[in-house]
């Protein structure tokens, strides 16, 4: 064999095993059970780049991608503590099989807010994800199941990490990716720990 065959061969090879790693990286999935890959959903009672905004929004990390989204399309605003307001942009269901929430929290208030409440409580994901957006769930109360954030296999989660404290009168986009509820279930409600719940239509 040839030293310009066994080069190509090599280099084949390595492109398959990297495919597949890839694809093995993307897989994740949330659920009642904390996320673990058994089932979207669970029964219960109740991919966007950080992009640049007006303002000081310090350094986060892209887990995911998605597409841009409109500012002055506003679906809902939500009112969080110490002047925290939550504006949701898009809700928009994906062909993978997903459901992508972009949106962008605004200080409005007069002191500097942390982040941290918004990882939520669990140990899991605070540990992996710190300062992020990671405790957000969507509710499909006609399918009575709670959505929670895709995380990958390495237990990060598909949504923005790694947030600075958000001073006052700055802005920060945000993303949240969950797995998508049934193509029937057109409405869900999204909770943010800190902020009041609120209604969403899912576009798409």
């Amino acid at each position: 064999m040839s030293i310009r065959r066994t080069a190509r061969t090599r280099r084949a090879v390595a492109a398959v095993s990297m495919a597949a790693a890839l694809a093995l990286a993307v897989t994740a999935c949330g659920s009642d059970d904390g996320g673990k890959t058994k089932d979207p959903g669970s029964s219960s009672s109740s991919s966007a780049p950080n992009k640049p905004s007006d303002g000081d929004k310090g350094s986060q990390e892209d887990t995911a991608a998605g597409d841009k989204v409109d500012p002055n399309v506003k679906l809902a605003e939500v009112e969080g503590d110490k002047g925290m307001l939550l504006v949701i942009n898009e809700v928009k269901r994906d062909s993978g099989g997903f459901v992508t929430v972009q949106g962008e929290l605004k200080n409005q208030g007069d002191v500097a807010v942390n982040p941290s409440a918004w990882s939520g409580s669990e140990t899991a994901i605070v540990n992996k994800n710190l300062n992020s957006v990671g405790g957000a769930t969507l509710v499909d109360k006609a399918g009575k199941k709670r959505y929670y954030i895709l995380r990958d296999t390495d237990g990060r989660c598909l949504c923005t990490v790694g947030m600075t404290a958000v001073q006052p009168g700055s802005s920060l986009p945000v993303f949240m990716q969950f797995p998508a509820p049934p193509s029937t279930t057109t409405e869900v409600d999204f909770s943010l720990p800190t902020f009041a719940t609120t209604s969403l239509k899912i576009s798409g």
